[in-house]
């Protein structure tokens, strides 16, 4: 069953982020837009590759009043460690949340119990949070950061004016459409 258009349930993670350890809870997501960012796990071998992606992309994400927040089944300790034995994941500045029990994992439905490790999956939480948009990607294949915010900057066109859907490729700047009789066979 898809989670498009359902509430996230309530979870409280621990985590590392801005050098600290810190607990984040749904209420920590209320109000904004959020990304959730499932993957594997810490010192692998795409994984560092896609957070750096988004490291690089950050600011921009910031700009569109989005936090990111990373999540795998390792403990925050381990986050910590990567963090700061890795050149792309040292330049991570968003949170890195742990779920060992893999509760939220299952919550998402993304948790591989054989390996006790997260699907490299992603969610786009809007400020409600109702989940807008999911992608789920077999583990040797990487996610895009560029892709993630046109996805995301599309969803947030779409909740601002719910009369109108982007298409193919949009991004911000291109015409929306505005569903209609009008519209029907001439696409």
């Amino acid at each position: 069953m898809s989670l498009i258009g359902s509430r996230i349930e309530s979870f409280q993670l621990r985590g590392f982020h801005e050098n600290q350890f810190v607990d984040i809870s749904e209420k920590d997501l209320e109000g904004s837009w959020s990304v959730l960012f499932f993957y594997p796990a810490d010192f692998t071998f795409v994984c560092p590759t896609e957070l750096g992606d988004l490291a690089d992309n950050y600011s921009e994400f910031l700009e569109a009043e989005t936090e990111i927040y990373a999540i795998s089944t390792d403990t925050h300790e381990t986050h910590l460690a990567w963090h700061g034995s890795s050149a792309m994941v040292g330049r991570v500045q968003f949170p890195m949340l742990s779920d060992p029990t893999g509760a939220v994992c299952r919550a998402f439905d993304v948790m591989i119990e054989d390996l006790g490790r997260a699907d490299r999956a992603t969610f786009v939480i809007d400020p409600s949070g109702i989940v807008q948009v999911v992608e789920i990607s077999a583990d040797g294949i990487g996610r895009s950061a560029a892709e993630l915010l046109r996805k995301l900057k599309a969803a947030q066109h779409v909740r601002d004016n719910p009369d109108q859907v982007c298409p193919a490729n949009w991004v911000v700047g291109d015409e929306a459409l505005v569903p209609g009789a009008d519209l029907v066979g001439r696409l």
